[in-house]
């Protein structure tokens, strides 16, 4: 069984069709027949539900369908790494890279796992793409 990464952005397109939800539903295919197992610093749950509450409260989900949504991924077998755990190396890549705290975190967590890390952030992806061969764009999925 192999270990991706995945972060918020990709998560949520398999409960909210967005664009690139079909590829994004390959790799939750992949998890669910075994294939795959997710992993994702513990930051993903806040992120998540943040982002259902962003759709909840702009974007029209209904408050029936965001708390649906909220227990189904509570579902998911992530294996959950402690931020804490990340943090040292997370902030030197955010500083040697320019990107957050938040988005390093998942980088660093596919470098400590050697896996890839699947996103849905096409600005990531593309500043990072020639530093981190792992990192791929959900769009890319097949």
């Amino acid at each position: 069984m192999d270990n991706i990464v995945v972060d918020s952005s990709v998560v949520i397109k398999w409960f909210v069709v967005e664009p690139f939800s079909t590829e994004a539903h390959r790799i939750l295919d992949g998890y669910q027949a075994g294939v795959f197992t997710l992993h994702a610093p513990d930051l993903i749950h806040a992120e998540f539900g943040n982002i259902v509450w962003k759709k909840q409260r702009f974007q029209g989900l209904s408050a029936v369908d965001a708390q649906q949504i909220i227990d189904t991924f509570r579902q998911l077998a992530f294996v959950a790494t402690p931020t804490a755990d990340l943090l040292d190396e997370a902030y030197r890549l955010a500083v040697a890279h320019e990107r957050t705290v938040y988005d390093a975190l998942y980088i660093a967590l596919s470098v400590r796992e050697q896996c890839l890390y699947v996103t849905a952030d096409e600005k990531l992806f593309n500043a990072l793409r020639a530093t981190f061969p792992n990192i791929r764009w959900v769009a890319d999925w097949q």
